[in-house]
């Protein structure tokens, strides 16, 4: 099984590891700080032992990452595992801040369905089927997730169930939510977001998530 680090240290760029399997176009390492694709985050960028990791998926406990044909890895050898720490900084607070704005939304109305989200380093999305636009309300779903994000109050994540590796989030006095990205420790680190509604298709409504440019 893959130890999964990025969890511990969601900051670390780059790691020491082990090939534990390999095929001519993939490798299994004994430990990862990459992440792959899942609860709608986008992976990491960057290499394996020099090599350009051109996608990473979950197969049970373990992550799979393709590199390019002959890349030549051995089961044994070490290598380093570095991603792209600008992206990765992205990622983690677009993640929190549309699970900041996720909560608060559910929380002025508990009967929203969110059919969707996606999480990349430019933007963050969450679908809803609603047949009530949202627009009126983000003025005061933004002042309300930004004014979480003002507290810079303390994120924990932990394991709910670790046999099945099962995470969650909790900001004391807000929410405990399930989630297995990758996350700041604080929420002062988002430094502010921006809201946009759009309409995708009938019966769809979107809402647009952007950060504020670090300082």
């Amino acid at each position: 099984m893959t130890l999964i680090l990025f969890w511990d240290d969601p900051y670390a760029t780059s790691l020491p590891a082990s090939v534990v399997a390999a095929t001519t176009h993939e490798v299994t390492l004994d430990q990862t700080i990459f992440y792959a694709f899942a609860g709608g985050q986008e992976r990491d960028h960057g290499t394996i032992g020099g090599h350009e990791v051109l996608d990473a998926r979950w197969e049970g406990p373990d992550i799979v990452y393709q590199l390019a044909a002959g890349h030549g890895l051995d089961c044994g050898e070490v290598v380093e595992v570095a991603i792209d720490g600008t992206r990765r900084d992205r990622l983690r607070r677009l993640h929190m801040a549309t699970e900041i704005v996720l909560e608060v939304l559910t929380q002025d109305d508990p009967d929203l369905e969110k059919v969707g989200a996606h999480i990349g380093a430019a933007k963050a999305r969450i679908d809803f089927a609603s047949t009530v636009t949202l627009g009126e309300r983000l003025a005061r779903i933004s002042a309300a997730a930004n004014g979480v994000v003002a507290a810079d109050l303390p994120i924990s994540t932990g394991y709910s169930d670790m046999a099945r590796q099962r995470r969650y989030w909790e900001i004391p006095g807000f929410a405990r939510v399930p989630c297995v990205g990758t996350l700041p420790r604080r929420t002062g680190e988002i430094q502010g977001v921006t809201l946009r509604r759009k309409n995708p298709g009938k019966g769809t409504e979107r809402v647009e998530i952007t950060l504020a440019e670090v300082v």
